[in-house]
């Protein structure tokens, strides 16, 4: 039997009314989190409005203009969020490479929910899932399964994708801490958002040689910052199994990048991380930057973090023995696109030509004097130099 336009209105005012619900509170899942999670993947509009104001607030550039603290305060507040990011949501409550107190994870997972991307446990639960399906259609942000776009910006606006499986977590579900920030992860966005504002209103007020105010900083510290801050870490889902190298031959597309590395803060290394997950570097070698490990390095060179999981010595040697065999690989590629160069034809001709003409011209020259000889002339020139003085004295 069809439904009638009451019926219909009403369905849509319920569904309207659990997205607004999920605004603050994230695990409210009237209809069940598994039947979320089997739903279909679709944009659901209502339920992603933040995230679309989030991007909507960069026009605010239009009305509060630009100064060059806040654009270096933007520029700060990516980097170091990003390492937020990288070295808290994904190397500590992802895949735990390092450990910390029960304290220390608590302000680690406030920190973390300031780059705005969900709280640390959903964070958690969806690398972990990802890991376990690379690449394979359960894989939400697989570019290989769902395209580029939906990989890199669609997959978090799809209902089936809200969720947290605790379940799947469950050694860090068991801190009631963590689950609270979790559920209501727009609390620390909104206090940073606010903190923001405060401090540009107050170097208004006291430092109004910086030209700048709340708003301002609100805009670019907060709106502008943040959104790089979103596609910067999107570009691992998107890119980082299309573009780059693979050294290790892992059951996905997982590639390495320098660039990306750079975006990132070294998560561009993602075949490694692929291959050995329980690392707390990405960079497994001393020429792969990975600024994030250098930074936990230094963390725990203060007591706060400790116990960094190291790369195994039987990974580091599979991943140079399999840079070897590409070069060799290369090297042969190489000779058979290009098997008669005219490269390879002019330098044996050209060396050639230079022994016979420095053979000529050495035929031409009176014979070389032995180290002895020419020891004697020198000598014997000196001799003959001090002579002469003694021969003619100076005039006084």
């Amino acid at each position: 039997m069809p439904k009638t336009d009451t019926q219909t209105s009403a369905s849509y005012f319920r569904r309207a009314t659990t997205a607004l619900v999920q605004w603050v509170d994230s695990d409210f899942c009237p209809e069940g989190a598994e039947k979320m999670r089997n739903s279909p993947d679709r944009v659901d509009w209502v339920r992603v409005m933040p995230f679309v104001f989030l991007h909507a607030g960069c026009l605010g550039v239009i009305w509060v203009g630009a100064s060059s603290f806040a654009v270096w305060a933007a520029v700060a507040l990516y980097f170091i969020r990003m390492f937020a990011v990288t070295g808290v949501h994904h190397r500590y409550f992802a895949h735990k490479t390092y450990s910390t107190s029960r304290v220390g994870q608590f302000l680690l997972a406030i920190f973390a929910g300031t780059a705005v991307q969900r709280g640390s446990l959903w964070w958690a639960y969806h690398h972990r899932h990802h890991h376990k399906h690379s690449d394979e259609p359960e894989d939400a942000h697989s570019p290989h399964v769902h395209g580029f776009w939906w990989s890199h910006i669609g997959w978090i606006t799809s209902k089936r994708n809200f969720p947290t499986d605790y379940s799947k977590i469950k050694d860090l579900a068991k801190f009631p801490e963590l689950v609270w920030l979790n559920r209501f992860d727009l609390v620390v966005p909104v206090v940073f958002a606010v903190s923001l504002f405060s401090l540009g209103a107050a170097l208004e007020s006291f430092a109004p040689a910086l030209g700048t105010n709340g708003w301002q900083m609100l805009v670019w510290g907060f709106f502008i910052s943040t959104t790089f801050l979103f596609h910067g870490t999107g570009c691992i889902n998107s890119m980082a199994h299309l573009m780059g190298k693979r050294r290790f031959k892992t059951d996905d597309d997982s590639r390495n990048s320098a660039i990306l590395s750079f975006i990132t803060l070294g998560e561009g290394w993602h075949n490694n991380h692929h291959r050995y997950q329980s690392s707390t570097r990405n960079g497994f070698y001393w020429w792969e930057i990975d600024p994030t490990y250098y930074m936990l390095k230094l963390l725990s060179l203060t007591g706060f973090i400790s116990n960094l999981k190291a790369v195994p010595k039987k990974v580091l040697e599979e991943g140079i023995h399999a840079d070897h065999h590409a070069s060799v690989a290369a090297a042969k590629q190489a000779e058979q696109v290009h098997p008669q160069s005219s490269l390879r034809r002019i330098v044996p001709t050209a060396a050639a030509i230079a022994v016979a003409t420095a053979a000529s011209a050495q035929g031409n020259l009176p014979p070389k004097k032995s180290e002895a000889a020419l020891h004697k002339d020198a000598t014997e020139l000196a001799h003959e130099l001090d002579q002469k003085k003694s021969d003619n004295p100076p005039v006084i």
